[in-house]
């Protein structure tokens, strides 16, 4: 395995680099054991480090790889470039042939196998990241039987990453696994919903069986998760909004924020 509890550091080699969309590109970078497996549980991610020549500190930055952990050699980010992002900025810098150093694994939220019936996922954004690993995670493991429901909003339909995939999860696993799109700014005559991820949607396409066994995951931009959970306020009381989800009485131990 390359990545061993409880944390250790290697070196990767870039394989491939696509670009996605116009600020967001797909890393594939060689394990330096091409029969070894990435060795990462659902969920986990890795630290980036790398030392920009003007600083004396080096940056770090976690991301969470897109790739089927199952499958040994290689390991796959998808990453998008902010304006001032020093690590994003490096890693789009980065040509085949190119070296990362990566530290890990950080361990997130710990999947048991059919834990719970059915999980909901609202992501925003490249916050697909975590999500994708977990779907295709259950998906893939034969033993699983959890249903998925995913919510995924974004600015622009190309925005939507890592949509081909879903859809062909979709098509793969029609009973256990939907996907919902919601853009705020579509391209006219796109196949998707106008507008942000609201109550009124989540009022409509959450899945809380009576069971009680179903849990909320939830990774995005800042404004988003800020709608979803609300704000403490000072101290936990003054200036306290309610979030979306407690508004719809969902408790705070269904509920889970990568």
């Amino acid at each position: 395995m390359a990545f061993r509890w409880p944390f250790n550091v290697v070196t990767l080699r870039l394989q491939s680099v696509e670009s996605v969309n116009q600020d967001t590109k797909r890393f594939r970078f060689a394990l330096p054991d091409p029969n070894a497996y990435p060795g990462l549980s659902l969920t986990s991610a890795l630290l980036t480090v790398h030392r920009p020549a003007w600083s004396l500190f080096p940056v770090f930055r976690p991301y969470t790889p897109i790739s089927n952990l199952a499958e040994p050699g290689y390991i796959e980010f998808l990453v998008k470039r902010y304006p001032n992002g020093r690590a994003s900025g490096h890693l789009h810098r980065l040509q085949p042939g190119d070296k990362l150093t990566v530290m890990g694994p950080i361990r997130g939220y710990r999947w048991k196998t059919n834990e719970v019936h059915q999980i909901n996922l609202i992501a925003g954004g490249v916050g697909i990241t975590p999500m994708f690993q977990l779907i295709q995670g259950i998906l893939n493991n034969a033993e699983e039987k959890t249903k998925i429901k995913l919510l995924f909003g974004a600015n622009t339909d190309s925005e939507l990453v890592l949509r081909d995939e879903l859809n062909t999860f979709q098509k793969r696993f029609p009973d256990r696994f939907q996907v919902v799109y919601t853009v705020v700014h579509p391209a006219e005559g796109s196949p998707y919903r106008k507008g942000y991820i609201t109550k009124e949607l989540l009022e409509k396409e959450l899945v809380m069986p009576k069971d009680e066994k179903w849990r909320v995951f939830v990774c995005g931009p800042p404004g988003m998760e800020t709608s979803l959970f609300g704000t403490r306020g000072w101290f936990g009381l003054f200036g306290r909004r309610k979030g979306i989800l407690e508004e719809l009485g969902i408790p705070k131990n269904r509920t889970y924020k990568f």
